[in-house]
């Protein structure tokens, strides 16, 4: 497995930059980030080695790997309970993330998925969806408290449950529901023709979601029916662009809690 270690900066004069150095990979010495002197590098078996007691209570690893070119890694690893929330069978996951460029804390984060058609229901509730700390000295007495994510997911899950009843009964008029996706993607007169295209586009393709998916004919015309088809839609939809980095970002934004479905529960809840 590559480690890394710190570097000192030095200016063209050779002269140290104060309060700041490199994180560089052992392997081909490429510089990942620039940190804060007070930055402490965690070795990706480090930031991972909790996970490993965690086998012994039926959780399963399903992945691994890396991202931005070594910045960011993870381990996608699925608990070992299945929950029925309003009929539906849903699979808690959790990602571990550790990077190395100075973006994001460690991260333990749920990813709730709905088995029947893989959309990811990974809402902001109330309770935390994630554990976070950060690269500083006293790293390793921190993550020991990681070895609580056991009881962290089956908090959000039980949350996610109360959560889902009260989307149930959210009803939604089929105009109320147009209004929300609109709010998405607005088509106004004062936009530019490609602009209004691709937006009309992208308003479709989530409005199939909602009123022709198979798997939502028998939910109701209701809050959960909405979150699901945003959810779907950010998950699955195929972009307008596809840029380089599109599937990297896409899992990231999947992993810590898209804001489309964030602002759809929130448009849902406030019925």
């Amino acid at each position: 497995m590559e480690n890394l270690f710190n570097q000192e900066i030095l200016t063209d004069n050779g002269i140290p930059v104060f309060g700041y150095k490199a994180n560089v990979r052992d392997s081909d010495q490429r510089v990942l980030g620039v940190v804060s002197d007070r930055y402490q590098v965690v070795q990706n078996g480090e930031a991972f080695a909790f996970t490993d007691e965690l086998l012994g209570e039926g959780v399963r690893y399903e992945t691994a790997g890396s991202l931005q070119d070594g910045k960011r890694t993870f381990i996608l690893a699925r608990l070992p309970e299945r929950f029925i929330i309003a009929g539906d069978e849903i699979e808690p996951y959790f990602v571990i993330m550790n990077s190395h460029d100075g973006s994001c804390s460690i991260k333990a984060a749920m990813t709730p998925v709905r088995v029947v058609c893989q959309n990811t229901l990974n809402m902001a509730l109330h309770t935390a969806r994630a554990w976070m700390t950060k690269h500083t000295s006293n790293i390793m007495g921190r993550i020991d408290d990681a070895r609580m994510t056991l009881q962290f997911a089956e908090k959000y899950m039980a949350e996610m449950g109360k959560s889902v009843d009260e989307l149930i009964h959210k009803k939604l008029p089929d105009k109320k529901v147009m209004e929300y996706m609109s709010e998405f993607f607005p088509v106004t007169e004062d936009m530019r023709t490609a602009q209004k295209k691709n937006n009309i586009i992208l308003l479709n393709d989530m409005k199939a979601r909602y009123f022709d998916a198979p798997d939502l004919q028998g939910t109701g015309k209701n809050g959960y029916r909405f979150v699901n088809a945003v959810s779907d839609f950010a998950t699955h939809a195929e972009p307008i662009r596809k840029t380089k980095n599109y599937r990297e970002n896409l899992f990231l934004k999947t992993a810590e809690g898209n804001p489309l479905i964030d602002k759809a529960y929130q448009m849902a809840m406030s019925v």
